[in-house]
This record gives C-alpha cells, sequence and structure tokens, in this order.
C-alpha cells in the first residue's frame, strides 16, 4: 500500500509538473504569435518591378518634414512648369491648385490676365524649374515653408535662368487622389523673382 501510495502521489506530482509547463508554453507561445502579428502589421510589401519591397508604418509626425518639402515641391514644380501647348498649361496649373488655397488662384488669375500664358504658347516658350532648397519650420503650426528655386525660361534663341524665392505656410486637410500628402498651401507668396543669367541656344 506504501509504494502504490507513493506511486500516485509521483505520478500525480508529474502530470502537474508537465501541465504547468504545457501552460507556461501555451503563454509564451501566444505572447509571441501577438507581437509577431503586431510587428507584422506594420509592415507593408510593395510590388515594383517585379521585386518586394518592404515599406513600414509609421506616425505622421514622424514624416511631416519630408511630406511637407515634398508637397511644396510638387507644388512648384506643376505651377512653374509650363509648355507651349494650352491643355498641358491647364493640366498642371489645375494639379497645383488642388494643393494651395486662393492665394495660388488669384496668382495664376493675375499671370493669365496679363497674357503671360498666351506669350509661352505664341512664343513657342517652354519653363522649367529647378528646387535648389526648401526650409520648413515644424516648430509652430501651420508650418512655414520659405522654397528656393531656380527658374529655366527656353526661348528660340535663348535660355533665361531666373531666381525664385517664395514663401507661404502649410495647413493639414484631408489626403486624397489630388493631394496625397495632407496638406494645403496658404498664403503663398513671391518674394523675389529676378534674371541671374541668359545665354544663347546653339
Amino acid at each position: 500500500m506504501k509504494n502504490i501510495d507513493t506511486a500516485f502521489r509521483h505520478v500525480r506530482g508529474f502530470t502537474l509538473l508537465v501541465i504547468t509547463g504545457c501552460i507556461l508554453i501555451s503563454c509564451f507561445s501566444l505572447y509571441k504569435s501577438f507581437s509577431l502579428v503586431s510587428q507584422m502589421q506594420n509592415k507593408v510589401y510593395i510590388l515594383a518591378n517585379g521585386k518586394a519591397l518592404e515599406a513600414y508604418a509609421s506616425d505622421r509626425k514622424d514624416n511631416i518634414p519630408i511630406e511637407a518639402r515634398d508637397h511644396v515641391k510638387t507644388f512648384h514644380k506643376l505651377f512653374f512648369t509650363l509648355d507651349p501647348d494650352d491643355k498641358v498649361i491647364k493640366s498642371n496649373v489645375t494639379k497645383a491648385l488642388y494643393l494651395a488655397d486662393d492665394s495660388a488662384k488669384r496668382v495664376y488669375d493675375d499671370l493669365k490676365e496679363n497674357g503671360y500664358y498666351s506669350g509661352i504658347i505664341s512664343g513657342n516658350v517652354s519653363q522649367t524649374i529647378q528646387i535648389d532648397s526648401i526650409n520648413i519650420d515644424i516648430n509652430a503650426y501651420p508650418y512655414g515653408f520659405r522654397c528656393y528655386a531656380t527658374q529655366n525660361i527656353i526661348r528660340t534663341t535663348s535660355i533665361a535662368h531666373r531666381n525664385l524665392i517664395t514663401v507661404g505656410s502649410l495647413r493639414n486637410v484631408s489626403r486624397s487622389d489630388n493631394n496625397p500628402h495632407g496638406f494645403l498651401i496658404e498664403r503663398w507668396n513671391t518674394i523675389e523673382n529676378r534674371d541671374l543669367s541668359t545665354e544663347n541656344r546653339k
């Protein structure tokens, strides 16, 4: 009887030890599974040119300077890249005006009224812009910016280079297909735009 009682205690202890071990392993497995799922939710895989690229989700505040600079750059490239084609001009300016408030619309209306776009079309003039630098102040909202750029005005016989400095501020708005960065340029103003040099075309 003593042997049976001792054997039963040993079996019971061993069984409790196995059950406790199984519970601990199950809890650890569940914890690691939830942790792994949480990490995977912050990753997105994008297929580009047949290659899988891994992207990470992050808070918007981490990307504000990058997105703000790209928003300002995109606006200026669309607004100031012009070709002697009315449809191209309207298409670019329309896309640009989605990124800014009525301060940009007023500039466009003034240029149109003064015959600027008509002169580009009739003179077969092309205009490009090169963004030199963009300074964003993210310490105060709305975020102020200053954009330094160089305009290249290509005529039949010459190429003129002009410097361009603009200022404004950025306000948060909802993201959309027309405004993927979710910013709106406000109080946009050109504070300097003067000739730098002119070179003859060969």
